[in-house]
């Protein structure tokens, strides 16, 4: 195999507990993951990277590939370093447990990008729309070199304009999905994080700050990642919509 995708899932997420396992639209949130990013046709695999035995249990009973890695990691990256240690890949694509709408097309062209350009890392990036706030803390902002590689990650509203409105200075939302090369993984395991990245609390920034370069593709994208109650009953919403009104739906878990 050439490209893999691990989806690293933690039962115990610290804003909101069990999400990933969260089932009021009839599938856990980490089936939906696992089934859309299925249908990327540049991944040859997927796997779910658990920290906890429910976690597999319930990967395996809808058919998908799960592994059991330590409690002990504190980031996703870690989580990824530990798999990569049992695989003979070249490529390992990195999707966030609790992104359930990841558009698979979009997973391809970021994967493209990781093979046209070489780059040790890449990730994404998409333009804010209406209703969101670039001056929101948790919306990490990127802004690019001229080459389309990252220049910095901010939680701050980045680039300031002081003059203008010119659209290429327009803030850029940060997407948390990163296509790593393989022995490159394993090198940021070992690398010891830094000011910037400790300050943000933004892993990505250790690569940077080690002089590492990270290529950045720009899509709009509008899914968003679960953190809250809130989020995860926005988006049962719109799974229950799209189905055909006659089919009945799955409603006994509480949120919350």
């Amino acid at each position: 195999m050439e490209t893999v995708g691990v989806i690293p899932a933690r039962l115990g997420s610290t804003r909101l507990a069990r999400k990933v396992l969260m089932d009021l639209g009839g599938k856990p949130v980490i089936q939906h993951v696992y089934e859309r990013t299925r249908k990327a046709r540049l991944l040859d695999d997927v796997i779910v990277a658990c920290d906890d035995d429910e976690i597999v249990s319930v990967v395996r009973g809808f058919g998908g590939k799960a592994v059991l890695t330590s409690k002990h990691h504190t980031t996703g990256t870690d989580r990824l370093a530990e798999v990569v240690n049992d695989l003979d890949v070249k490529i390992i694509v990195n999707i966030q447990g609790d992104e359930p709408e990841i558009d698979p097309v979009v997973v391809d062209s970021v994967v493209a990008l990781a093979k046209r350009s070489g780059a040790e890392v890449t990730t994404l990036a998409s333009p804010f729309h209406e209703g969101e706030d670039p001056a929101d803390p948790n919306a990490v902002k990127v802004v690019l070199r001229q080459d389309g590689n990252a220049m910095y990650f901010s939680r701050a509203l980045l680039p300031f304009a002081r003059v203008g409105g010119d659209q290429r200075t327009r803030p850029l939302r940060h997407i948390g999905l990163y296509v790593y090369r393989a022995g490159f993984l394993r090198t940021y395991a070992a690398l010891p994080p830094t000011p910037c990245e400790r300050s943000e609390m933004l892993e990505q920034l250790r690569v940077l700050e080690h002089g590492h370069r990270i290529a950045v593709a720009v899509h709009d994208c509008r899914g968003q990642g679960i953190d809250t109650p809130e989020q995860y009953e926005a988006f049962v919403a719109r799974v229950l919509s799209q189905r055909s009104p006659n089919r009945p739906a799955k409603s006994r878990q509480k949120v919350g």
